[in-house]
């Protein structure tokens, strides 16, 4: 549970800093002053800042009088993502050229998009990495000459109702080993050891989540396909050269970009209409949980689970809602529209009521993941303490 802890603190940390990079690049590329750029979040611990050529350390005081001209960066105290505060980011200092007030819109909204748009290529860099390294993948025909296939394996997909495979206890993602003592890792291969088999009974070596399972299934035929009742997919350990693994994580990356969008608009669909919402959604204990599972699986799935992440956050960063970078993107839409910024007085109230919203709905998500996955989670922490 220690080391799930730690990974989970990891992940959100490298989501929420990368995207904070995204803003203190674009920032100081646009000429606006960056006051502090901190690694977790405040209270600080220690900082450096740059002034005459010469690094000076800060403590937990801002010292802007002493550093008005340069970026205090940051280590703080909760080790959890980071933060950005730029100059006149809250409307402040409109006549000041340094100024994120003083900008162009367009300049503006590349500031916004940028944490966004980190996401996304953290993403990217993610899968390549995966891509060049090699994960569990559903092999086909399609795939390119190219690619290094190792350990394959015929996977059950899935266990047709009151089947021979059902009956003997077969199960959905058990994966085959041996039919009659011959070693099976391709598809073609079980099918024409099966052929023959109709009416008879084979001994069938399963590995379910690491353990060895002897089954004894019959052999039946099915719409003139002789089999034991269940459909299989073969999977292996897929690895590209670098410059395909390049190609596969970006188009990787846009297909999850694609498939997480149409949920999102199916998600609020359903709440306008009042249907169900028809997917589950997790909040931090149950991204916890599922950090721990992806730890058990290895490195390669903690990191598809990173990438997984990253993309949601820029998704749900971008949404147009008031608190989130999305929502501040509206509110310089208006500001073209109109010809002037949007009253501060009522952009501030804005933000603190989506902030409050968002809590809310934290809070919520948060009871709905320890109703789902409380027995779990209470047993990782019992584990943790010795109970």
């Amino acid at each position: 549970m220690f080391i799930t802890i730690i990974i989970f603190v990891v992940v959100l940390s490298i989501l929420v800093f990368v995207h904070e990079m995204g803003h203190f690049f674009t920032a100081k590329k646009m000429g606006a002053k960056v006051e502090e750029f901190g690694f977790g979040l405040p209270p600080r611990a220690v900082g450096v800042y740059k002034k005459d050529g010469k690094w000076k350390w800060v403590g937990k005081k801002t010292a802007k009088e002493e550093a008005f001209d340069t970026t205090i960066y940051s280590i703080n105290w909760l080790p959890i993502g980071g933060f950005v505060q730029i100059k006149g980011e809250n409307g402040e200092g409109v006549e000041e050229s340094d100024s994120f007030a003083c900008k162009p819109i367009w300049q503006r909204a590349i500031m916004l998009s940028a944490g966004v748009l980190m996401n996304i290529v953290l993403c990217m860099v993610l899968l390549i990495i995966i891509f060049m390294a090699g994960s569990p993948t559903a092999i086909n025909d399609n795939m390119a000459d190219s690619a290094v296939i190792s350990n394959a394996q015929v996977r059950i997909w899935s266990v047709i109702d009151d089947a021979p495979a059902q009956a003997a206890g077969m199960e959905a993602g058990d994966v085959v080993v041996k039919i009659n003592d011959q070693d099976i890792s391709r598809r073609v291969e079980m099918q024409e050891l099966l052929d023959d088999k109709e009416g008879e009974t084979v001994v069938i070596a399963i590995d379910r989540d690491g353990k060895e399972l002897v089954l004894d299934v019959g052999v039946v035929a099915y719409q003139d396909i002789v089999g034991i009742g269940v459909s299989v997919m073969e999977t292996a350990t897929v690895r590209y050269p670098w410059y395909l693994a390049i190609w596969q994580g970006i188009k990787t990356t846009f297909i999850w970009l694609a498939a997480i969008i149409t949920a999102f608009v199916l998600i609020i669909k359903n709440l306008i209409i009042g249907a169900p919402i028809g997917v589950e959604v997790a909040g931090p204990v149950g991204i916890a949980v599922m950090t721990g599972q992806a730890a058990q699986m290895g490195w390669v799935y903690i990191m598809q689970f990173t990438a997984l992440l990253s993309i949601n956050l820029a998704i749900v960063n971008i949404l147009p809602v008031p608190a989130l970078d999305g929502g501040r993107l509206v509110f310089l839409l208006v500001e073209k529209i109109r010809g002037k910024p949007a009253s501060q007085k009522w952009e501030a109230m804005a933000h603190n009521t989506g902030f409050m919203l968002l809590m809310l709905l934290v809070l919520f998500v948060t009871y709905k993941d320890i109703v789902r996955y409380g027995g779990e989670f209470l047993k990782r922490i019992g584990s943790l303490v010795g109970l």
